[in-house]
């Protein structure tokens, strides 16, 4: 266990050079083929290359400034995995997003859900289960639940989730 972070690290360090690699490599055989291509599909290819070495370049600067670190990122997906396992949610979307750590996106899908709804889309029990794992995982994702939000989680809240908050504390 003591080399874990050393492992993973490694691992996150070859794979990032890896994919360096293979954008600069697509840089070169792009600009090696331009006569081949069109205009448009030599200027969106080179874009959307540009684009995800800025990510990797993003995700750089997050790691070395200690924005974003190797164990909180592993502890964020052994949380989505327990939850997986345990059942408490059982919506891979919200697992996703979770283990993505998107309050954003977990809180547009509530929205969505809310208005769904009000039209007629959903129905109450579904409605309920799905946003008791979108509170939960916001809950402890850090972000603040409203009044009622909390009211909600604590009338709805299943064994399954008791469960997964009880695992998620002790792996914390």
């Amino acid at each position: 266990m003591a080399s874990r972070g050393t492992t993973e690290t490694s691992k996150l360090k070859q794979n990032l050079e890896e994919q360096l690699d293979r954008l600069m490599q697509q840089l070169q055989d792009l600009e090696e083929c331009r006569e081949e291509l069109d205009a448009d599909e030599y200027e969106e290819t080179k874009k959307e290359t540009l684009e995800q070495l800025s990510e990797i370049n993003d995700s750089l600067k997050k790691i070395m400034s200690g924005d974003m670190t190797l164990v909180d990122e592993l502890s964020g997906m052994q949380l989505a995995i327990q939850a997986a396992i345990s059942q408490a949610f059982k919506t891979p979307e919200v697992i996703r997003m979770f283990a993505k750590k998107q309050p954003r996106q977990l809180r547009m899908r509530l929205a969505e859900m809310d208005r769904d709804l009000m039209v007629g889309k959903w129905g109450r029990e579904l409605y309920t289960q799905q946003k008791v794992e979108i509170l939960t995982a916001l809950r402890k994702l850090g972000e603040k639940l409203t009044p009622d939000e909390e009211m909600f989680l604590s009338a709805n809240a299943g064994a399954a989730l008791s469960q997964f908050e009880r695992v998620s504390t002790d792996l914390g």
